[in-house]
């Protein structure tokens, strides 16, 4: 729950300018004006749609094809370090973010996506948005790959990239006001470090607790190099611009010339 701003106390002569959720209450001479609450950031956007679209049809299916197919989809598309190292299983780097353990860990990832993702979106861009998503994922997808290789059981959910989102969220709108627990007002920036050393913690101790930690912080880590600057899709691209260029290259033959009689008059 988003807390707008915060109060305003002003004399009926006094000349301002207040914000649209505000509503003004005159008694006597004196203004009282007091702030909405707001649950939600509105109208969901295309790419959070996307996301909540696909990751519900996703646990649908989950839910119908039984225990059973349950599992082993888990086991080729969820995240397991072991196979992909060892079996060169890459795609569950980005596969295991659309399954989830239940209906409940689906509805806290989601409802995390919509609540942060749509600022995010409307300010960035749906692009963008959706590639600072996936390098969330995907940078937590590898980092416990790297500390955990010889997880056997598979890791699975979005968790990753709503750590991505909380993590820019509390960069960019860091004095906004969130409830923790639906019960405790605290600023966005405060937020981020709490869940970001709670996983930092739960990660160095935890162990096999199920729970994967190192994903939640790895979206955090790779969400911030991101938005500092790194873009991978940038230095592929230049990796290709230049491997392109050199093949170029080889198709010219360069001859060396003589140098130019320069002992005659110039004119100018």
């Amino acid at each position: 729950m988003i807390w707008s701003g915060r109060p305003i106390w002003a004399d009926e002569s006094s000349a301002a300018v207040f914000k649209v959720r505000q509503r003004t209450v005159k008694l006597n001479a004196v203004q009282y004006q007091t702030q909405q609450f707001s649950f939600g950031p509105g109208t969901v956007t295309p790419a959070v749609k996307f996301l909540l679209i696909v990751n519900t049809a996703v646990f649908i299916l989950q839910t119908v094809v039984g225990v059973g197919l349950d599992y082993q989809l888990s086991r080729y598309f969820g995240l397991v370090p072991d196979q992909v190292i060892k079996e060169f299983y890459l795609w569950q780097l980005f596969t295991y973010q659309f399954l989830h353990g239940g209906l409940f860990h689906l509805l806290f990832n989601m409802l995390a996506v919509w609540m942060f993702g749509c600022d995010l979106e409307r300010r960035w861009g749906s692009s963008f948005f959706l590639r600072y998503y996936f390098v969330s994922v995907i940078g937590g997808g590898i980092l416990n790959t790297i500390f955990v290789p010889g997880q056997m059981g598979p890791s699975i959910g979005a968790s990753a990239g709503v750590y991505g989102i909380l993590l820019a969220y509390g960069l960019i709108y860091p004095n906004r006001i969130v409830y923790f627990y639906f019960l405790f007002p605290i600023k966005m920036k405060y937020f981020v470090m709490i869940i970001g050393g709670i996983a930092l913690y739960s990660s160095l101790t935890s162990g096999q607790s199920g729970i994967a930690h190192l994903a939640h912080l790895g979206g955090m880590v790779f969400g911030y190099i991101y938005l500092r600057g790194f873009n991978p899709w940038e230095s592929y691209k230049n990796y290709l611009d230049r491997r392109r260029l050199n093949r170029l290259k080889r198709r010219f033959k360069i001859v060396p010339g003589g140098k130019d009689d320069d002992s005659g008059p110039t004119v100018h």
